[in-house]
């Protein structure tokens, strides 16, 4: 910068030429005239701006210490204290960057993490997913899903949710889920009746282990209830769990909801 001004200045600058040397521009020389950073040592008698050469090496070193990070503040200490330790201010400018690195990079892996579950659902190799989810688990079922949900708000919570769960977390909720189903599994076998308070409590049981997945309202479950007896491979899922509990749990998500208010006829997706 200085041989710029070197070779290009014969005579004091008015601002729009000390502008063009440094790249900076009118309005930003003006905000640091006013704030008493750069001012010009000499003004025309029409009362212009004009630079001299050591304002213009005042200013070449303003912008090369505000490229290195440091604040007009901090900029202006470096230059008018003579007891600050020019080395000092530029390591903790260093510490603060690499600091900045840190947050980034951590940004970034976040941001990783939550593409891939956008993309895969589960965060787990085939065999983890086997280890935690069970020998008869087919890791391919969470990565179709995501053509099935995967535009759907749902689809974006349960990604959301993957991306921070560890595999130890998805070890409680899986187990939180086989539980579930062997109390259900014996429920339906002593013929619990759907609409008893002992129902009630497997369905409301349920919904809030689902809810680790997306929020389930009682609506929701409703829908969920008819999917389960409707569609052959929930059906069969869940009667291979129980006989009969496709139905059996149907009825009795149907049965709680209408002691919520609400008529499982006209239940909707919300």
């Amino acid at each position: 910068m200085t041989s710029m001004v070197d070779e290009a200045l014969d005579e004091d600058a008015t601002v729009g030429v000390a502008a063009d040397l440094l790249g900076l521009t009118v309005r930003t020389l003006h905000h640091w005239d006013e704030i008493g950073l750069a001012s010009p040592s000499r003004r025309t008698p029409a009362g212009y701006r004009l630079y001299t050469w050591d304002d213009l090496e005042r200013l070449s070193r303003v912008v090369a210490y505000r490229e290195a990070g440091l604040t007009l503040d901090a900029i202006r200490d470096v230059l008018d204290d003579a007891s600050t330790e020019i080395g000092d201010t530029l390591r903790e400018q260093r510490a603060q960057l690499a600091e900045r690195i840190n947050d980034l990079q951590r940004l970034d892996e976040r941001l990783e993490r939550m593409t891939d579950a956008h993309e895969r659902g589960i965060l787990m190799g085939d065999d983890e997913q086997r280890e935690i989810f069970g020998e008869g688990w087919d890791p391919q079922q969470s990565r179709g899903a995501r053509y099935v949900w995967g535009g759907s708000r749902q689809w974006a919570q349960f990604a959301e949710r993957s991306a921070s769960r560890s595999p130890s977390q998805w070890r409680e909720l899986s187990e939180a889920m086989s539980a579930l189903q062997r109390d259900l599994a014996e429920a339906v076998s002593r013929r619990v009746e759907p609409g008893s308070a002992e129902a009630d409590a497997l369905v409301e049981r349920h919904r809030e282990v689902f809810s680790h997945f997306f929020p389930l309202t009682r609506q929701m479950q409703v829908c969920l209830g008819r999917m389960f007896e409707a569609d052959p491979g929930f059906s069969s899922y869940y009667d291979g769990i129980g006989d009969g509990l496709a139905s059996w749990f149907r009825q009795s998500i149907d049965e709680s909801a209408r002691h919520h208010g609400i008529d499982p006829e006209t239940a909707t997706w919300e």
